[in-house]
């Protein structure tokens, strides 16, 4: 596809009107601006280096990395069998085509046969089933490890050793299988496929194994469009275009990542131009919209924030307090909190799936502010404001008064609690915000650390009416480990639901291999979830990749992989 750039320049053109011409021209203006625009059609070309932000990371072991900027880098190195595409559904990476069998419990895949590594060697199965196999081996809190386990389902976790086998059939074919079906088969096959023969040992495969799970001294050879060039350590990493990637070279020569403290620094770096791209950390970046030198991509990103309810409480239990649910969620302006507060970047839902998720059901927004409807579902519970103080009263003369727990610590948050206080205040309902610390300078690390501490006590004791927080939902979807009964005794489900059809939902959700039945699944899962309001979901956070105007082309930055389509993008000559 070919890609233009088009730059408009201003151009002002004094005519000066003569003596005889002024005797046909009765204005009095004599001067006429015109404006001309000059087209400069930019083509991509091949060349030039940009550079991206790290944080201090401990290795370049794309198995072994808990770091997560080196995680979205390294996948210009990796790839895997699949990948996720913007809707967050499976599309074939190294795999060329699939067969799902038996209801899903085994994964049958064709691989790709024109993929090489970047030393030279060709891809195949054995490639797979050890990367597989690597994983089984490895212990349980290295990072894929404990992503298969969450994938597997959190309401009845497993060992990776025993739910998955691997044959190879031939060298482009595989097959996978599990030991039981369950609706995420492919998802949790986007790990990075490593390269078998650099970690041959001749000594067995436990010391294969052993050799690709080391830290230390790690070179990365993948299949993706860069390849490994130079590390040096706490300083930085230089990636060279890949001359045999699949898809074509890609026309930006070389990617530096350079190794900055913290996303403070990694903010300044790219103002100051040292850097190329930045995710932001706040939510004015519109500040950058009268800088030429910056283009900001807007996305969704994974940062969900809820309302939940302690299902103990007596207030929150049975019909009435479904009623209630309902009122809080009707009553609550999440639009004016979203504008407000995050500045118009959040997306507004009534369900914990991601906005752009292909699972999204229409039903995925349902409770818009309605004061008319909140107050209409409070008139269902008999109470009244008897000594007209805007206060209601139950049938016993007490004051509805609920405690919102809350890290107030986090300034958006407080303000965000702030907001559903006077929201829901204006419904009858007085609320406490706890831990009702006052500090809001000079917080540090450790007053953080004690609050979260408080909060996790608060949260397992029970001693809290409703809980604002957030969860950083993973692209491989599963809710169990919020709303499944299993749940509550891991504190996962703190707020201790427990539904036998929700349970039951769950389960089939995931339990169902079948991926042609998968949305159906999760349109029954998001109805429930709507009608019996577990959480009052607020919404998920927007971020933005902030990107130097030099580097064009069609970026397409996702929470998953901010440097999504830059093997496509390319820098003009003249700004190289």
């Amino acid at each position: 596809m070919k890609h233009k750039r088009y730059l408009l320049i201003l151009i002002a053109l004094l005519v000066l009107i003569t003596a005889c011409q002024a005797q046909n021209d009765l204005s009095p203006d004599n001067d006429i601006n015109e404006e001309i625009d000059d087209v400069v059609e930019y083509s991509p070309v091949e060349g030039g280096n940009v550079i991206l932000p790290l944080t201090n990371f401990d290795t370049l072991n794309p198995l072994m990395t808990e770091n997560s900027s080196y995680y979205f880098f390294s996948k210009l190195i990796f790839e895997g069998l699949f990948d996720f595409d913007k809707n967050l559904n499976i599309i074939p990476q190294l795999a060329k085509d699939y067969t799902i069998e038996n209801d899903g419990k085994i994964v049958v895949i064709q691989l790709k046969d024109n993929i090489f590594w970047h030393d030279g060697e060709r891809f195949t199965a054995y490639d797979v089933e050890f990367t597989i196999n690597t994983i089984k081996y490895a212990n349980a809190d290295t990072t894929y490890k404990q992503m298969f386990s969450k994938s597997m389902g959190s309401f009845s976790p497993s060992d990776i050793r025993r739910i998955m086998d691997v044959s190879v059939l031939d060298d482009t074919s595989i097959q996978i299988t599990f030991d039981r079906a369950f609706s995420n088969n492919l998802e949790v096959l986007t790990f990075p496929i490593i390269p078998k023969h650099r970690f041959s040992t001749g000594k067995g495969s436990n010391q294969d194994y052993k050799k690709a799970l080391e830290m230390e001294d790690y070179t990365p050879i993948g299949t993706g469009p860069y390849k490994f060039h130079s590390y040096e350590k706490t300083k930085e990493i230089i990636l060279s275009s890949n001359e045999n990637y699949r898809e074509g070279k890609p026309y930006i020569d070389n990617i530096t990542g350079m190794v900055l403290d913290n996303e403070e620094d990694i903010l300044t770096a790219f103002e100051t131009g040292q850097i190329h791209m930045a995710t932001t950390i706040s939510v004015d970046w519109d500040k950058y919209e009268q800088n030429s030198r910056i283009k900001a991509f807007e996305f969704v990103s994974g940062n969900y924030e809820f309302l939940g309810f302690n299902f103990e409480k007596e207030i929150f239990s049975g019909e009435r307090g479904r009623s209630l649910r309902k009122a809080i969620a009707y009553g609550i302006d999440r639009q004016s909190i979203i504008q407000n507060l995050y500045l118009g970047h959040g997306t507004q839902i009534d369900v914990p799936i991601h906005p752009d998720s292909w699972l999204l059901s229409d039903k995925g927004n349902t409770y818009g502010y309605n004061l008319e409807l909140a107050k209409k579902e409070i008139s269902k519970l008999g109470w009244a404001d008897n000594d007209k103080d805007g206060i209601l009263e139950d049938e016993e003369g007490n004051k509805i008064t609920l405690n919102l727990l809350t890290n107030t610590y986090n300034l958006m948050r407080l303000k965000t609690a702030e907001l559903i206080k006077e929201d829901l205040e204006k419904l009858g309902i007085a609320i406490n915000i706890i831990p009702n610390e006052e500090k809001t300078d000079d917080i540090t690390l450790e007053d953080i650390e004690n609050q979260w501490e408080e909060i996790n006590d608060l949260l397992s004791s029970g001693n809290f009416d409703m809980v604002l927080l957030g969860w950083q939902l993973s692209v491989i979807p599963d809710l169990s480990f919020a709303f499944h009964s299993s749940q509550i005794e891991y504190n996962t489900n703190f707020i201790r639901y427990s539904n036998d059809t929700m349970d039951q939902l769950l389960e089939t959700v995931f339990l169902d291999g079948n991926r042609d039945r998968k949305i159906e699944h999760y349109d029954k899962l998001q109805s429930f979830i709507i009608e019996d309001l577990p959480y009052v979901s607020l919404f998920f956070k927007n971020k933005a990749l902030l990107v130097d105007t030099k580097i064009m082309g069609e970026l397409d930055p996702t929470f998953f992989n901010p440097y999504r389509g830059i093997e496509k993008a390319y820098i003009p000559k003249e700004l190289q």
